[in-house]
């Protein structure tokens, strides 16, 4: 699985546009529910060497993760229009239980995590990017592995 630090080595441009997409700003994970079906919850991403999300210890979205580990997520655009630009990645989730990752995420995040919550790193399995000139799409495609 790739890690957001491995990732941004191999498609620095993406990944640069995906942080600044998705770093402090709600965002849109989507999970699977146990009888299959999609849930979508809005999060905020923090994006270091490793993309994480923290969430309450009950969450939905995280007794999904826990039996299902496949995710996908979606930054918030602005408008109709596409706004900044759209960025999409899935990949799994890890449940975090290690003291030193915790630290990381929370010195790299945009606001403080309760003690509480628990914490997810999610693996960059598939990344896209969308821009609009002009009123035209320009799509850029990442894969690991590729």
């Amino acid at each position: 699985m790739t890690t957001w630090y491995e990732f941004s080595q191999q498609a620095p441009e993406l990944a640069a546009f995906g942080k600044a997409r998705l770093q402090g700003r709600v965002s849109y994970l989507g999970t699977i529910r146990s009888d299959g079906s999609p849930r979508v919850h809005p999060v905020t991403p923090i994006v270091g060497e490793e993309l994480f999300v923290f969430m309450e210890p009950d969450s939905p979205k995280g007794k999904d993760l826990l039996r299902d580990r496949r995710y996908s997520l979606h930054c918030g655009v602005e408008d109709s229009s596409g706004g900044g630009g759209e960025f999409y990645v899935r990949g799994h989730a890890i449940f975090v239980d290690d003291t030193l990752m915790r630290e990381q995420a929370i010195q790299v995040a945009s606001y403080t995590p309760q003690e509480r919550y628990i914490l997810f790193t999610l693996s960059v399995e598939f990344a896209f990017l969308n821009t609009y000139v002009d009123g035209e799409p320009t799509p850029l495609r990442w894969r690991a592995g590729t």
